[in-house]
Protein backbone atom coordinates (compact mmCIF):
# COMPACT_ATOMS: atom_id res chain seq x y z
CA UNK A 1 0.00 0.00 0.00
CA UNK A 2 1.21 3.50 -0.84
CA UNK A 3 0.93 5.46 2.40
CA UNK A 4 1.54 9.11 3.25
CA UNK A 5 1.92 10.12 6.90
CA UNK A 6 1.48 13.85 7.43
CA UNK A 7 3.27 14.63 10.67
CA UNK A 8 5.36 11.51 10.14
CA UNK A 9 8.20 12.88 12.23
CA UNK A 10 5.96 13.33 15.26
CA UNK A 11 5.31 10.90 18.07
CA UNK A 12 2.30 9.00 16.71
CA UNK A 13 3.01 9.64 13.03
CA UNK A 14 6.58 8.41 13.39
CA UNK A 15 5.47 5.28 15.23
CA UNK A 16 3.00 4.46 12.48
CA UNK A 17 5.43 5.28 9.68
CA UNK A 18 8.18 3.01 11.02
CA UNK A 19 5.91 0.03 11.61
CA UNK A 20 4.02 0.37 8.34
CA UNK A 21 7.23 0.77 6.33
CA UNK A 22 8.85 -2.25 7.98
CA UNK A 23 5.74 -4.26 7.03
CA UNK A 24 6.50 -3.64 3.36
CA UNK A 25 4.37 -0.60 2.57
CA UNK A 26 5.71 2.31 0.53
CA UNK A 27 5.70 5.10 3.10
CA UNK A 28 6.26 8.82 2.58
CA UNK A 29 6.38 11.15 5.56
CA UNK A 30 5.79 14.88 5.53
CA UNK A 31 8.06 16.64 8.03
CA UNK A 32 9.96 19.88 8.49
CA UNK A 33 13.21 21.38 9.74
CA UNK A 34 15.62 19.28 11.78
CA UNK A 35 13.21 16.35 11.76
CA UNK A 36 13.07 16.27 7.96
CA UNK A 37 16.85 16.51 7.72
CA UNK A 38 17.35 13.70 10.25
CA UNK A 39 14.94 11.36 8.47
CA UNK A 40 16.49 12.05 5.08
CA UNK A 41 19.97 11.40 6.47
CA UNK A 42 19.46 8.48 8.87
CA UNK A 43 15.94 7.19 8.38
CA UNK A 44 13.20 7.14 10.99
CA UNK A 45 14.02 5.38 14.28
CA UNK A 46 11.64 3.81 16.78
CA UNK A 47 12.76 2.77 20.28
CA UNK A 48 10.66 0.09 21.98
CA UNK A 49 11.25 -1.56 25.35
CA UNK A 50 10.83 -5.07 23.94
CA UNK A 51 13.41 -4.51 21.20
CA UNK A 52 17.16 -4.58 21.97
CA UNK A 53 17.97 -2.12 19.20
CA UNK A 54 16.04 0.79 17.64
CA UNK A 55 13.86 -0.14 14.68
CA UNK A 56 15.00 1.83 11.65
CA UNK A 57 12.81 2.49 8.61
CA UNK A 58 14.04 4.06 5.40
CA UNK A 59 11.09 6.14 4.28
CA UNK A 60 10.59 8.84 1.70
CA UNK A 61 10.63 12.24 3.42
CA UNK A 62 9.30 15.48 1.92
CA UNK A 63 8.58 18.95 3.24
CA UNK A 64 5.45 19.77 1.27
CA UNK A 65 2.21 17.82 1.24
CA UNK A 66 1.81 18.62 -2.44
CA UNK A 67 5.06 16.72 -3.16
CA UNK A 68 3.20 13.48 -2.37
CA UNK A 69 1.86 11.71 -5.44
CA UNK A 70 -1.23 9.50 -5.62
CA UNK A 71 -1.29 7.92 -2.15
CA UNK A 72 -3.68 5.08 -1.43
CA UNK A 73 -3.88 6.06 2.23
CA UNK A 74 -3.16 9.36 3.97
CA UNK A 75 -2.69 9.37 7.74
CA UNK A 76 -3.16 12.85 9.17
CA UNK A 77 -1.09 12.72 12.37
CA UNK A 78 -0.95 16.37 13.41
CA UNK A 79 -2.58 18.24 16.29
CA UNK A 80 -6.16 19.43 15.77
CA UNK A 81 -5.16 23.09 15.64
CA UNK A 82 -2.60 22.28 12.93
CA UNK A 83 -5.20 20.96 10.47
CA UNK A 84 -6.71 24.24 9.26
CA UNK A 85 -3.45 25.72 7.85
CA UNK A 86 -2.81 22.63 5.72
CA UNK A 87 -6.31 21.58 4.71
CA UNK A 88 -6.15 23.11 1.23
CA UNK A 89 -2.89 21.29 0.42
CA UNK A 90 -4.34 18.11 1.89
CA UNK A 91 -7.34 18.37 -0.42
CA UNK A 92 -5.01 18.61 -3.44
CA UNK A 93 -3.60 15.08 -2.92
CA UNK A 94 -6.97 13.45 -2.27
CA UNK A 95 -8.21 11.43 -5.24
CA UNK A 96 -11.71 9.95 -5.37
CA UNK A 97 -10.47 6.65 -3.92
CA UNK A 98 -7.84 8.00 -1.53
CA UNK A 99 -8.48 7.04 2.08
CA UNK A 100 -7.88 9.68 4.73
CA UNK A 101 -7.51 8.73 8.38
CA UNK A 102 -7.48 11.81 10.62
CA UNK A 103 -5.81 11.01 13.95
CA UNK A 104 -6.60 14.10 16.00
CA UNK A 105 -7.61 13.88 19.63
CA UNK A 106 -10.96 15.27 20.69
CA UNK A 107 -14.10 15.85 18.67
CA UNK A 108 -13.07 15.74 14.98
CA UNK A 109 -14.26 18.22 12.35
CA UNK A 110 -16.14 15.43 10.58
CA UNK A 111 -18.10 14.31 13.67
CA UNK A 112 -21.58 15.15 12.33
CA UNK A 113 -20.95 14.13 8.72
CA UNK A 114 -22.83 10.99 7.73
CA UNK A 115 -24.45 10.97 11.18
CA UNK A 116 -28.19 10.52 10.90
CA UNK A 117 -30.25 12.74 13.16
CA UNK A 118 -31.06 16.37 13.91
CA UNK A 119 -27.40 17.49 13.86
CA UNK A 120 -26.36 15.85 10.59
CA UNK A 121 -23.67 17.91 8.78
CA UNK A 122 -23.45 20.38 11.67
CA UNK A 123 -20.04 22.09 11.79
CA UNK A 124 -17.92 21.87 14.94
CA UNK A 125 -16.75 25.47 14.95
CA UNK A 126 -14.30 25.03 17.83
CA UNK A 127 -12.08 22.74 15.75
CA UNK A 128 -13.15 23.83 12.27
CA UNK A 129 -13.92 27.55 12.17
CA UNK A 130 -16.12 28.35 9.22
CA UNK A 131 -16.36 24.67 8.34
CA UNK A 132 -13.22 24.92 6.20
CA UNK A 133 -12.10 21.31 6.61
CA UNK A 134 -15.66 20.05 6.21
CA UNK A 135 -15.93 21.92 2.92
CA UNK A 136 -12.48 20.98 1.59
CA UNK A 137 -12.46 17.25 2.37
CA UNK A 138 -15.06 14.87 0.97
CA UNK A 139 -16.40 12.77 3.88
CA UNK A 140 -16.47 9.77 1.51
CA UNK A 141 -12.66 9.73 1.77
CA UNK A 142 -12.60 9.62 5.57
CA UNK A 143 -12.24 6.68 7.91
CA UNK A 144 -12.44 7.49 11.63
CA UNK A 145 -9.78 6.33 14.05
CA UNK A 146 -9.04 6.47 17.77
CA UNK A 147 -5.39 6.61 18.85
CA UNK A 148 -4.51 4.79 22.08
CA UNK A 149 -0.70 4.32 22.10
CA UNK A 150 1.52 6.59 24.18
CA UNK A 151 4.67 7.75 22.39
CA UNK A 152 6.93 10.79 22.40
CA UNK A 153 9.63 12.33 20.24
CA UNK A 154 13.01 11.69 21.87
CA UNK A 155 15.04 13.54 19.24
CA UNK A 156 14.53 14.65 15.63
CA UNK A 157 13.70 11.48 13.70
CA UNK A 158 13.70 9.33 16.87
CA UNK A 159 10.43 8.15 18.42
CA UNK A 160 10.10 6.46 21.81
CA UNK A 161 7.17 4.06 22.30
CA UNK A 162 5.79 4.03 25.86
CA UNK A 163 2.84 1.64 25.70
CA UNK A 164 -0.13 0.50 23.65
CA UNK A 165 -0.71 -0.43 20.00
CA UNK A 166 -4.48 0.00 19.48
CA UNK A 167 -5.89 2.00 16.58
CA UNK A 168 -9.61 1.09 16.25
CA UNK A 169 -11.13 2.34 12.99
CA UNK A 170 -14.62 2.83 11.62
CA UNK A 171 -16.50 4.18 8.61
CA UNK A 172 -18.42 7.38 9.36
CA UNK A 173 -21.73 5.68 8.55
CA UNK A 174 -20.87 2.51 10.46
CA UNK A 175 -20.66 0.20 7.44
CA UNK A 176 -18.08 -2.57 7.26
CA UNK A 177 -16.64 -2.01 3.79
CA UNK A 178 -13.97 -3.74 1.77
CA UNK A 179 -11.68 -0.74 2.04
CA UNK A 180 -11.84 -0.54 5.82
CA UNK A 181 -11.16 -4.25 6.09
CA UNK A 182 -8.10 -3.77 3.86
CA UNK A 183 -6.85 -0.92 6.07
CA UNK A 184 -7.40 -3.03 9.18
CA UNK A 185 -5.45 -5.91 7.66
CA UNK A 186 -2.57 -3.58 6.72
CA UNK A 187 -2.46 -2.19 10.26
CA UNK A 188 -2.55 -5.65 11.82
CA UNK A 189 0.22 -6.84 9.49
CA UNK A 190 2.33 -3.92 10.77
CA UNK A 191 1.89 -5.04 14.38
CA UNK A 192 -1.08 -2.93 15.49
CA UNK A 193 -4.45 -3.86 16.93
CA UNK A 194 -6.92 -2.19 14.59
CA UNK A 195 -10.43 -3.63 14.91
CA UNK A 196 -13.21 -2.35 12.67
CA UNK A 197 -15.96 -0.74 14.74
CA UNK A 198 -19.52 -0.03 13.64
CA UNK A 199 -19.77 2.91 16.06
CA UNK A 200 -16.49 4.83 15.94
CA UNK A 201 -18.03 7.87 17.65
CA UNK A 202 -18.67 5.98 20.89
CA UNK A 203 -15.00 4.95 20.88
CA UNK A 204 -14.01 8.59 20.28
CA UNK A 205 -15.95 9.59 23.38
CA UNK A 206 -14.42 6.81 25.47
CA UNK A 207 -10.92 8.09 24.69
CA UNK A 208 -12.00 11.73 24.94
CA UNK A 209 -13.59 11.07 28.33
CA UNK A 210 -10.09 10.76 29.76
CA UNK A 211 -8.28 13.27 27.55
CA UNK A 212 -10.71 16.13 28.22
CA UNK A 213 -10.27 15.70 31.97
CA UNK A 214 -6.77 14.46 32.73
CA UNK A 215 -4.99 16.55 30.10
CA UNK A 216 -6.14 19.98 31.33
CA UNK A 217 -6.00 18.97 35.00
CA UNK A 218 -2.42 17.76 34.53
CA UNK A 219 -1.48 21.02 32.83
CA UNK A 220 -2.92 23.08 35.64
CA UNK A 221 -1.37 20.96 38.40
CA UNK A 222 1.68 19.40 36.70
CA UNK A 223 0.39 16.09 38.04
CA UNK A 224 0.75 12.64 36.50
CA UNK A 225 -2.19 10.39 35.70
CA UNK A 226 -1.58 8.32 38.83
CA UNK A 227 -1.30 11.39 41.02
CA UNK A 228 -4.47 13.03 39.68
CA UNK A 229 -6.47 9.83 40.17
CA UNK A 230 -5.15 9.20 43.68
CA UNK A 231 -5.61 12.74 45.03
CA UNK A 232 -9.23 12.92 46.23
CA UNK A 233 -10.02 16.47 45.04
CA UNK A 234 -8.68 16.07 41.51
CA UNK A 235 -10.25 12.62 41.24
CA UNK A 236 -13.62 14.12 42.16
CA UNK A 237 -13.12 16.95 39.67
CA UNK A 238 -12.37 14.42 36.94
CA UNK A 239 -15.52 12.50 37.86
CA UNK A 240 -17.66 15.65 37.68
CA UNK A 241 -16.25 16.61 34.29
CA UNK A 242 -16.85 13.11 32.96
CA UNK A 243 -20.44 13.17 34.22
CA UNK A 244 -21.17 16.38 32.30
CA UNK A 245 -19.57 14.97 29.15
CA UNK A 246 -21.49 11.71 29.44
CA UNK A 247 -24.78 13.61 29.53
CA UNK A 248 -23.85 15.43 26.31
CA UNK A 249 -22.68 12.29 24.53
CA UNK A 250 -25.76 10.26 25.44
CA UNK A 251 -27.98 13.02 24.02
CA UNK A 252 -26.06 12.48 20.76
CA UNK A 253 -26.74 8.74 20.82
CA UNK A 254 -23.39 7.61 22.22
CA UNK A 255 -23.11 4.47 24.34
CA UNK A 256 -20.31 4.09 26.90
CA UNK A 257 -19.12 0.51 27.32
CA UNK A 258 -17.46 1.24 30.68
CA UNK A 259 -18.54 3.41 33.60
CA UNK A 260 -16.75 6.45 34.99
CA UNK A 261 -15.01 4.67 37.85
CA UNK A 262 -13.58 2.05 35.52
CA UNK A 263 -12.36 4.78 33.13
CA UNK A 264 -10.61 6.59 35.98
CA UNK A 265 -9.11 3.33 37.23
CA UNK A 266 -7.74 2.66 33.76
CA UNK A 267 -6.01 6.04 33.74
CA UNK A 268 -4.58 5.41 37.19
CA UNK A 269 -3.04 2.13 36.05
CA UNK A 270 -0.96 3.97 33.45
CA UNK A 271 1.05 5.24 36.41
CA UNK A 272 3.32 8.26 36.71
CA UNK A 273 2.80 9.27 33.08
CA UNK A 274 2.71 12.88 31.93
CA UNK A 275 -0.20 13.59 29.62
CA UNK A 276 0.50 14.87 26.13
CA UNK A 277 -0.87 18.29 27.11
CA UNK A 278 1.52 18.54 30.05
CA UNK A 279 4.39 17.55 27.75
CA UNK A 280 3.31 20.29 25.33
CA UNK A 281 3.10 22.80 28.16
CA UNK A 282 6.60 22.01 29.38
CA UNK A 283 7.92 22.32 25.83
CA UNK A 284 6.18 25.67 25.30
CA UNK A 285 3.91 24.33 22.57
CA UNK A 286 0.27 25.28 22.00
CA UNK A 287 -2.19 23.19 23.99
CA UNK A 288 -5.02 21.16 22.43
CA UNK A 289 -7.53 22.67 24.83
CA UNK A 290 -10.08 23.60 22.14
CA UNK A 291 -10.15 20.16 20.53
CA UNK A 292 -10.27 18.29 23.82
CA UNK A 293 -12.45 20.54 25.93
CA UNK A 294 -13.79 23.51 23.96
CA UNK A 295 -15.43 21.20 21.44
CA UNK A 296 -17.24 19.30 24.19
CA UNK A 297 -18.53 22.56 25.65
CA UNK A 298 -19.75 23.52 22.16
CA UNK A 299 -21.66 20.25 21.91
CA UNK A 300 -23.04 20.96 25.36
CA UNK A 301 -24.51 24.20 24.05
CA UNK A 302 -26.17 22.64 21.01
CA UNK A 303 -27.67 19.89 23.20
CA UNK A 304 -28.75 22.34 25.95
CA UNK A 305 -26.54 20.66 28.53
CA UNK A 306 -25.07 22.69 31.43
CA UNK A 307 -21.29 22.30 31.75
CA UNK A 308 -20.14 24.29 34.81
CA UNK A 309 -17.11 22.12 35.65
CA UNK A 310 -16.00 21.88 32.02
CA UNK A 311 -16.37 25.65 31.61
CA UNK A 312 -14.24 26.39 34.66
CA UNK A 313 -11.40 24.06 33.73
CA UNK A 314 -11.53 25.27 30.12
CA UNK A 315 -11.24 28.92 31.20
CA UNK A 316 -8.22 28.21 33.40
CA UNK A 317 -6.44 26.04 30.84
CA UNK A 318 -7.17 28.45 28.00
CA UNK A 319 -5.72 31.34 30.00
CA UNK A 320 -2.68 29.22 30.88
CA UNK A 321 -2.13 28.51 27.19
CA UNK A 322 -2.47 32.19 26.29
CA UNK A 323 0.14 33.12 28.91
CA UNK A 324 2.56 30.41 27.81
CA UNK A 325 2.33 31.47 24.19
CA UNK A 326 2.68 35.17 25.09
CA UNK A 327 5.83 34.35 27.05
CA UNK A 328 7.12 32.24 24.14
CA UNK A 329 7.17 29.07 26.20
CA UNK A 330 9.08 30.45 29.18
CA UNK A 331 6.25 31.13 31.60
CA UNK A 332 7.37 31.21 35.22
CA UNK A 333 6.33 32.86 38.46
CA UNK A 334 8.29 36.04 39.20
CA UNK A 335 10.41 36.14 42.32
CA UNK A 336 8.81 38.05 45.16
CA UNK A 337 10.80 39.65 47.95
CA UNK A 338 9.86 41.48 51.10
CA UNK A 339 7.53 38.86 52.54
Amino acid sequence: MKICVIGGGGAIGGYLAVMLARAGNEVTVVARGATLAAIQERGLALIMDDQPEPLIAQVNAVEKITDVENPDLVILAVKAHQVEPIVDDLAKIMGPNTILIPMQNGIPWWYFQKLAGPFQDHSVETVDAGGNAKKAINPDNIIGCVVYPATFTQAPGVIRHVEGNRFPIGELDGQVTERIQAVSEAMVAAGFKSPVLEDIRSEIWLKLWGNMTFNPISSLTHGTLEGICQYPLTRELARSMMTEAQTIAEKLGVTFRVDIERRIAGAEKVGKHKTSMLQDLEAGRSLEVDALLGSVIELGKITDTPTPCLNSVYALTKYLDENVQASKGSLSLPSVSGY
